[in-house]
């Protein structure tokens, strides 16, 4: 399943999904080993501005005053959001992955970056072939996000160490899960993302046929490393 791709730099965008403190500091949203991935969702975005590709920032902020509490949606004893309380300072994005002024940041209500219509006018402004995606939590808000980038007409690059989720266990197999259908795109790590981001011809995953890993829990761990 493995293949040589080359990406040319201006058709390329790069987005950071909810790289937020509270998947730091709070202990119900903590993601596993999150200043593994912000150390290299900073590499990617360090290469990234290097070679002058976009960067759209995504940042989670539950804003009741914009999106009303949803039916069922959790809240806390006093009514404000459970998570990404825009009141909160743990809403705010990591330091090591920080907006530069001017870079474009947007607030979403929900998961996809795509539900937030600034999003949406800025990729299209941008128009990339490749969206190359980094974030939390894999199965959440990144699955959104690719599905949505997809759906828009998007290949999508899946920087595999870059995501992360609650445990190792729930982000490989939500890595594994966005692969069988990654229709398109193309799943890679760090290292290999930077060369593509230089304009190398580098070795990537990409799916062939429709769902070619019937992985189990005991597969799950080498299915993942094999990407």
């Amino acid at each position: 399943m493995t293949d040589l791709l080359t990406l040319a730099p201006e058709r390329v965008a790069l987005t950071l999904i909810d790289l937020q403190e509270e998947h730091r500091h709070d202990l119900r949203y903590v993601v596993a080993d999150f200043d593994l991935i912000l150390a290299n969702a900073a590499r990617l975005l360090d290469r990234a501005r290097a070679a002058g590709i976009p960067v759209l920032h995504a940042k989670y902020t539950r804003n009741f005053e914009r999106t009303p509490p949803r039916p069922f949606e959790p809240r806390a004893a006093d009514g404000a959001p459970l998570f990404s309380d825009p009141s909160n300072s743990l809403a705010a994005i990591c330091e090591e992955v920080k907006p530069r002024p001017g870079e474009f940041v947007a607030e979403k209500d929900d998961a996809s970056a795509f539900t937030a219509p600034s999003y949406v006018s800025q990729i299209q402004a941008v128009r990339p072939d490749w969206l190359v995606v980094c974030g939390v939590w894999t199965e959440a808000c990144v699955a959104a996000t690719v599905r949505d980038a997809q759906a828009a007409g998007m290949r999508v690059l899946l920087v595999k160490d870059a995501c992360g989720s609650g445990t190792e266990v729930m982000h490989e197999v939500g890595i594994l899960n966005l692969a069988n259908r990654l229709y398109g795109g193309a799943v890679a790590d760090t290292e290999r993302a930077l060369r593509l981001f230089s304009g190398e011809t580098v070795e990537v995953w990409q799916v062939r046929g429709s769902v070619p890993m019937l992985f189990t829990a005991e597969s799950v761990a080498q299915e993942y490393r094999d990407l």
